[in-house]
């Protein structure tokens, strides 16, 4: 609580504001329209802020059976808003179109029901624009497109229940903060009739009154008091009721009116999101679409001579910078919108390496980010260990109050060697010695915090020791995720397949930095270390009888001998012996893994599969795409645009061309759409990603900025395109322009544009 809080039995004064609890001021309700079905939703994001409403703009106040938690405005894991209901005298609007296609604003067009005699169908025309930029704004224009005028009364329904993001998500409290009502609000200032209306229900605003905001607040277990402030423009609402607002429409044939409002989200009298808001939503959409453009100019530009592809590509761009987030001084990547806009080790990191093609920037501002909030003392609730890189941060009341540890959260075993891995990733491509020694002391801590894990089995393993953390802390986190043959549950200390081959890869790139360093000590070790990992590992994973990898060793040192898609991910890291990686490479393509779009997380022979498993069946882009490149490094170039081409032909399906989350498991058969996972994030990071990282992988780039040279191995072009082009791509101090044509089965490449004096090696 600020120093300028102040609290009375009976009131709390902010900053010369006065606040009661709302249950000492009952206010009147406006019905909401009930809706019979789940609607599907539209997502914009701005830095921290995101919004989720139906396709008519709405996020509507009551449904039947199904209604979509999801929908509200968001800002640090907290829903400022869930209602924000346009309604036409207390009828829900008719949808004409709606998109999200910008990113950062919705536009909607919609017009009315049959009203009554006065207003026929479709008389009226309203168009709505929302558009986020440290605040929510939005803008009306109502037509009458009747030949004679109209009458009718608009109303807009605000709500805010304050809840954090885990309570939307279903988590339990026994109690939480208190709902509080501003005095000074003039909805709030008038007298009560004895059937409990007030008197100024339908009575139009006073002058003074006008320039007053609509206040909703809370206040937290925490003390902290939150608000969600709207001020209206263009012209002032004639009544409230409640916290809807309500004007009398009176439009001359052909005439347009326009409302606005801006809603303004604040913690304890200070803006909630990092972003500096303007003032009207001409000034917000200019702002993002500056930084926007700002952000293309510094990024590598992909184009290929195929509309479909490119609308991809172009999407998966703007997404990138959409998940964008700013964390203190630091920008980069949240996980994906709703349930995981936030900073996350694993995801973020994925992400950043998946980009590097893209923007280096993103890896640079991660790895900083994350180094700063690297592990220093052993704390059980968290999870945290010295040297250990974080798995969650949260900002909501449940992490302020401790109910749960994401302060951040360090419960995830393989976002430390993949720290090491983007931190060596990323000096190949940049050259970026600064940051190399700003962050070696990291990299040794991480180093640290590996070796003190292994010591006992010889691997890196996780077992859950917070009440409040996961049980599975690999990237399949869910329950009931890590079984065996049988479909039963593995128990004790877990030891995945594909943490083993970071660790390898974390070993082997981090003691060629060390080479550099002149600590042979350190280089020498690590490399005998990661040739024992590698001969452990090819004895102690290996199901003999399936002549494949297992899923992890269980507290006993048994295997979870189950076929997934986890091995796929050791491909690429050279951790098999190389007939058991061709081995591998041959099972994830039975018909059991892959469906057609591409390979599912558990076979669908298990006893376990569920092809609408969060990671039991479902096909994840990300896992696809970390497959694909694994296969490449084998040769196997049909196999990995095989990969490469079901997950850009199921992308071009998806609503703005956008690969979700995870998909279901469902066999694609003939012209049968992939079947949608019902609370698949999207955009979602590192699915974004996976577009540029099967990008990378057909172009096959392997950057060498410290000796000043890019080798472009065997670049193969899928049949579906024949030309693609990366302007603007960065090694080291060089850009340069790439062209790739493919003629039959050969693709030929050139360089186009060079500034700098990077040596490109083609190799055919």
């Amino acid at each position: 609580m600020s120093l300028d809080t102040f609290m009375t039995s009976e009131n709390i004064i902010l900053d010369g504001k006065t606040f009661i609890y709302a249950e000492q001021m009952p206010i009147p309700e406006w019905p909401c329209v009930v809706s019979e079905r789940p609607q599907p939703t539209l997502t914009v994001k701005d830095d921290d802020l995101f919004l989720v409403t139906d396709t008519l703009g709405n996020i509507t106040g009551c449904s039947l059976g199904d209604n979509n938690p999801s929908m509200g405005l968001f800002c640090s894991d907290t829903r400022f808003i869930n209602r924000l209901e346009l309604q036409i005298e207390g009828r829900s609007p008719v949808l004409l179109s709606s998109t999200a296609d910008k990113g950062f604003s919705l536009s909607v067009l919609c017009t009315n029901p049959k009203i009554n005699e006065g207003l026929k169908p479709d008389t009226v025309g309203i168009r709505r624009e929302i558009v986020l930029n440290g605040a929510l704004f939005e803008e009306l224009e109502i037509s009458n497109y009747g030949t004679s005028s109209a009458s009718f009364e608009l109303s807009i329904s605000f709500e805010a229940d304050f809840a954090d993001l885990f309570e939307v998500r279903g988590y339990g409290r026994n109690q939480r903060g208190r709902l509080l009502r501003l005095v000074e609000n003039p909805l709030e200032e008038n007298t009560t009739n004895g059937d409990g209306s007030s008197t100024s229900q339908n009575q139009k605003l006073s002058e003074a009154e006008e320039d007053k905001a609509l206040t909703m607040a809370y206040q937290g277990l925490d003390g902290l008091i939150m608000e969600s402030r709207i001020h209206f423009q263009h012209r002032q609402p004639d009544y409230f009721k409640g916290y809807t607002a309500v004007w009398q429409l009176e439009l001359a044939s052909h005439e347009t009116q326009r409302l606005g409002y801006r809603i303004n989200l604040l913690t304890n009298n200070k803006s909630s999101s990092i972003v500096s808001s303007p003032v009207t939503l001409v000034q917000a959409r200019s702002a993002e679409l500056m930084e926007e453009q700002h952000w293309g100019q510094h990024i590598t530009k992909i184009r290929s001579d195929k509309g479909t592809f490119d609308r991809v590509i172009e999407r998966a761009e703007q997404d990138m910078y959409l998940l964008r987030q700013s964390f203190g001084k630091y920008k980069t990547v949240s996980a994906g919108v709703p349930w995981f806009s936030a900073l996350f080790g694993r995801d973020s990191l994925i992400t950043a390496s998946q980009t590097l093609m893209l923007n280096p920037q993103i890896a640079k501002e991660t790895l900083k980010l994350l180094a700063h909030y690297q592990g220093k003392v052993d704390d059980e609730w968290r999870e945290e260990e010295p040297g250990k890189i974080l798995h969650e941060l949260r900002w909501g009341e449940l992490a302020r109050t401790q109910e749960i540890p994401h302060t951040p959260y360090y419960g995830t075993v393989d976002a430390t060697p993949l720290w090491i891995m983007l931190y060596c990733e990323y000096y190949a491509w940049t050259h970026d010695g600064e940051t190399l020694e700003q962050l070696w002391p990291n990299a040794l801590a991480a180093m640290n915090w590996i070796d003190r894990n292994m010591k006992i089995t010889g691997y890196l393993s996780y077992f859950r020791k917070s009440k409040g953390g996961l049980v599975n802390q690999g990237w399949k986190d869910s329950g009931d995720c890590v079984v065996d043959r049988k479909g039963e549950l593995a128990h004790g200390s877990i030891t995945l397949c594909e943490v083993q081959a970071y660790v390898y890869a974390a070993k082997l790139r981090l003691a060629e930095i060390a080479k550099m360093k002149k600590r042979l000590d350190l280089a020498d070790r690590w490399q005998e270390e990661a040739r024992n990992l590698k001969q452990n590992f090819n004895k102690d994973f290996w199901i003999e009888d399936q002549d494949f990898c297992a899923l992890a060793l269980d507290g006993e040192g048994k295997q979870v001998d189950s076929i997934t898609s986890n091995p796929g991910h050791c491909l690429h890291l050279g951790l098999f012996s190389p007939e058991k990686a061709y081995s591998v490479a041959e099972r994830l393509r039975a018909p059991d893994m892959f469906n057609g779009w591409g390979i599912r997380t558990l076979s669908s022979l298990s006893p376990a599969y569920n092809p609408m498993g969060y990671h039991i069946g479902s096909v994840w882009p990300h896992d696809n795409a970390l497959i694909a490149m694994g296969l490449r490094s084998l040769g196997l170039v049909d196999q990995a645009l095989e990969i490469f081409e079901g997950l850009f032909d199921m992308t071009s399906q998806q609503a703005y061309q956008r690969p979700p989350e995870l998909f279901c498991g469902y066999e694609r058969n003939g012209e049968n759409a992939p079947v949608q996972y019902p609370v698949a994030c999207t955009p979602q990071a590192w699915a974004t990603g996976s577009v540029f990282q099967l990008l990378h992988m057909i172009v096959n780039l392997v950057p060498d900025a410290p000796n000043n040279c890019l080798r472009i191995i065997d670049p193969t072009l899928p049949e579906s395109i024949n030309r693609l082009s990366l302007q603007n791509l960065r090694v080291g101090g060089t850009i340069l322009d790439l062209e790739f044509e493919r003629s039959g089965n050969t693709t030929a490449c050139r360089v186009a544009k060079k500034r700098g004096n990077l040596r490109v090696v083609i190799e055919a």
